[in-house]
């Protein structure tokens, strides 16, 4: 097979295959030899259907499917061997002729091919960009505690509402007709839940001010939560579609109050946050706080560098030159369902995700970084540490950690995110290796400001 490549402008490249008949008829011959011997025609015993009669059911067809295996290995063959960097897939080009297939050979296709556009980054030590070292002041290491005294806090029973401390009502419902009457056959649930402090409109919430055991308050669910369908469907046991008609008063007889309270910072917490005697007092629990904190702060930070590498790299190449018309056409054809709106919106963006996958190729060829199944797996404990930190639970078992990212690792979709996350941490702690780091200590609140803009 002939093939030619012509690429003047650097980034649009037009390959060409001549396809010759001794490219494709030993395998085309061969199928249909397979095809001979399993088919099963009316009239003929297995294996001895003619040979004319399999040609010309299945001839066709048969060396469309062979020529266009044999196109797409030849143009990847080349790409390959002539280290083109090749952006997405082969598009037909829009200067191929017809051809019939029919005829016989020599047959000619053509290609349009995206060519990611020449340029160099480097980093090295003359390079300076600024490192945000985040501090565990008291101000954060008081709002973990907090936060782990609430999620370790327990509801008590109390006599009377108080809006401020976070009560929640159990009580009955029942529906009102027009004359404020219990409604018959109307809607009545027993043992309803509610927390009037996320009633968002006023004279609802004011309602159940001072409310009792026994009290009786008559309110208005579809008022009371006028853009919530969600809450008010859940409340009253009633499918969603029917909420927009629900514009009865209801009456709620108070059977319980519970009140929240945050558990007491003593020993019995620091068990239950980092495990049995592994801090003794509030001291040790607070400096363990801040050990853990350091590590996600670290986390935070690094990846704030990464961005800063990103857009210090950005500028430093300025701007590149692509083969738009024909990376929209690869686009369009990605998201066919999408249509060329979402295109223009998307492509701009994409660019620029494209440029620094680019960019981050090269640097991770000039730190010789690879990514073992061991940081796959690293990776995928961080994410599942991560989780379970989100509920509080900081001491969870390595084995267990492990269990839990393997059962995570069977999904291709989060393999890809954790191979990219390796990929992303030890070129972080390359890099920080490599340029001038511009430390500047700030505050968590200060830090989030910094990402917010």
């Amino acid at each position: 097979m002939k093939v030619t490549f012509e690429n003047p402008d650097k980034v649009n490249g037009l390959m060409t295959l001549t396809v010759e008949e001794a490219d494709y008829k030993e395998k085309v011959d061969k199928t249909l030899k397979d095809y001979r011997r399993k088919a099963n025609v009316p009239g003929f015993r297995p294996g001895q259907v003619p040979m004319g009669i399999i040609k010309r059911q299945y001839g066709t067809p048969v060396k469309v499917d062979t020529i266009n295996k044999l196109l797409g290995e030849e143009i990847y063959k080349y790409v390959n061997d002539n280290k083109i960097q090749m952006l997405g897939e082969p598009m037909p080009s829009e200067k191929q002729e017809q051809v019939d297939i029919e005829k016989e050979a020599p047959y000619e296709f053509k290609f349009d091919i995206a060519v990611a556009p020449e340029f160099t980054v480097e980093l090295t030590e003359k390079d300076k960009i600024d490192y945000y070292d985040i501090q565990a002041d008291d101000k954060l290491i008081d709002n973990q505690v907090d936060m782990f005294a609430s999620r370790s806090g327990h509801y008590d029973k109390v006599e009377e509402y108080d809006p401020e401390k976070r009560d929640m009502l159990k009580g009955d419902l029942k529906e009102l007709d027009a004359d404020g009457n219990a409604k018959e056959d109307g809607i009545a649930v027993e043992t309803a839940v509610m927390m009037p402090e996320y009633i968002k409109v006023d004279d609802q919430k004011k309602l159940f001010d001072g409310a009792k055991l026994g009290s009786v308050i008559t309110f208005n669910p579809r008022k009371a939560y006028p853009d919530n369908d969600s809450e008010v469907s859940s409340l009253l046991k009633i499918d969603r579609e029917k909420v927009a008609d629900m514009t009865s008063d209801f009456t709620f007889l108070v059977t319980e109050i519970q009140r929240f309270v945050k558990a007491e910072v003593n020993q019995e917490l620091f068990d239950a946050v980092f495990g049995k005697d592994t801090v003794k007092n509030e001291e040790e629990f607070r400096a363990k706080i801040a050990e853990g904190l350091k590590t996600q702060l670290t986390i935070d930070s690094d990846y704030k560098f990464l961005l800063d590498v990103r857009k210090y790299l950005e500028d430093k190449v300025g701007q590149l030159t692509y083969p738009d018309a024909l990376l929209k056409r690869i686009m369009l054809n990605n998201n066919k369902d999408k249509g060329e709106d979402y295109v223009e919106k998307n492509y701009e963006q994409s660019i620029k995700e494209l440029t620094w996958h680019l960019m981050k190729e090269q640097l991770v060829a000039a730190n010789n970084i690879k990514v073992e199944q061991s940081d796959i797996l690293e990776a995928a404990k961080g994410a599942a540490r991560a989780q379970f930190a989100q509920y509080g639970m900081n001491n969870v078992p390595d084995e267990y950690l492990e269990n839990y990212a393997k059962e995570m690792m069977k999904k291709e979709d989060n393999v890809q995110s954790f191979v990219d996350r390796s990929i992303d941490l030890k070129l972080i702690a390359a890099l920080k290796n490599v340029v001038k780091l511009n430390e500047k200590k700030v505050s968590l609140d200060d830090f989030n400001k910094l990402m917010e803009a």
